[in-house]
């Protein structure tokens, strides 16, 4: 065959075959566009013996309450995005995805956000996870999480949804700013004391000259007169002096008032970061009991409270007795725990699980217990 012939022959059959691909594609659109959803499944991939925090139901009043149209609608017309959006928005969706299969079903699968405890502190009722993120326990939901009450004021506002990192670095960029705009303040004033260092050297050099001048032609004058003239020039010499050490006082005064404040914003910023590292000690503590299975069995409940300086405390309530566990600040959990157990074994197994009515282990090498 020749060259030219064999040519010809695979144009048309590639040719043969688009035309074949487009006709099928137009041909699948066309039955796409004229199918209607007819189902709407619901998953949420995650659910757990823990519990939910997401339901098919509540997701169908979403859909529902935003007014966009799913059972019924052309398969290309569904708002598959905005469906994703609706759902999204509730702080305790991790992430949801929307598809419609060939079948015509659509499907939406739900990945919830897993907390590691539950906030019933200050006012809050909020869910934690393991990353700091938060958001509002929704109405009635269903979700075995450990519980932190108390009044510790954890370091986001009731209205907070998303990561607290997130909102503890806006609230120092804004006191960035603040710091900046007070440093913006100092700059007149030093420029004043710079003004009156050059008016305060001005005036001593007037001085000096006509002192020197008056020096000069002291023999032409009676003494009388010379000295009342040499006098005046002196306190002359004293009040410039004074006025410009009075100046100085007052200048100096303001930029150590700016000062004061930037150090106070200072603080709040330190403040900002030491109450963002107590609450990530908290989720660690909280992990850690969680996974100890004699102290996720013992520990009833965490009471969490700010103390006057600022610091995170906690109490425990304990399973076994009457008593309260006083374990103070989160630090060397392992040596607090160790302690804790040692004088359950040796102690209150002993003389008995209702003979105190608190346990104090925030002390080294002590328990101190109080009936």
């Amino acid at each position: 065959m020749k060259p030219s012939l064999r040519y010809a022959l695979n144009g048309l059959l590639w040719g043969a075959a688009a035309c074949y691909v487009l006709y099928a594609a137009s041909k699948a659109r066309g039955r796409r566009a004229d199918r209607r959803v007819e189902r709407l499944t619901i998953e949420v991939a995650d659910s757990s013996s823990h519990g939910h925090l997401v339901t098919g139901t509540r997701v169908r009043e979403w859909i529902s309450a935003s007014g966009i149209p799913t059972i019924g609608t052309a398969v290309d017309a569904v708002d598959l995005s905005g469906i994703e959006q609706v759902i999204a928005r509730n702080g305790f969706v991790d992430k949801a995805v929307a598809y419609v299969v060939h079948s015509g079903e659509l499907r939406i699968v739900i990945r919830q956000r897993k907390p590691v405890v539950r906030l019933l502190t200050d006012g809050l009722n909020h869910y934690v996870t393991a990353e700091g993120y938060v958001f509002a326990a929704p109405a009635a939901s269903s979700l075995y999480v450990p519980v932190v009450t108390g009044s510790y004021r954890p370091p986001f506002p009731a209205g907070h949804t998303g990561p607290v990192l997130a909102h503890i670095e806006t609230e120092k960029r804004k006191l960035d700013v603040r710091i900046e705009k007070l440093e913006r303040e100092k700059y007149p004033l030093y420029e004043q004391e710079r003004k009156t260092d050059r008016e305060y050297a001005e005036g001593r050099r007037m001085i000096s000259r006509q002192t020197k001048r008056h020096g000069i032609l002291f023999w032409k004058e009676p003494d009388t007169l010379y000295k009342l003239r040499r006098k005046q020039l002196q306190e002359e010499r004293k009040r410039l002096r004074r006025d410009y050490r009075y100046k100085l006082r007052q200048i100096d005064g303001r930029i150590e008032h700016i000062a004061r404040q930037q150090e106070q914003v200072v603080r709040q910023q330190k403040k900002l970061e030491k109450s963002y590292e107590d609450f990530m000690k908290l989720l660690t503590f909280v992990e850690y009991v969680e996974k100890d299975d004699f102290w996720r069995s013992e520990v009833v409940q965490i009471t969490a409270r700010t103390t006057p300086s600022g610091a995170l405390e906690v109490d425990l309530i304990p399973r076994s007795g009457r008593f309260v566990v006083r374990f103070g600040r989160l630090e060397r959990f392992d040596e607090k725990f160790d302690k804790l157990l040692r004088f359950y074994r040796g102690g209150l197994s002993r003389l008995g699980w209702d003979v105190y009515r608190s346990i104090d282990i925030r002390f080294d090498g002590q328990v101190v217990c109080r009936k």
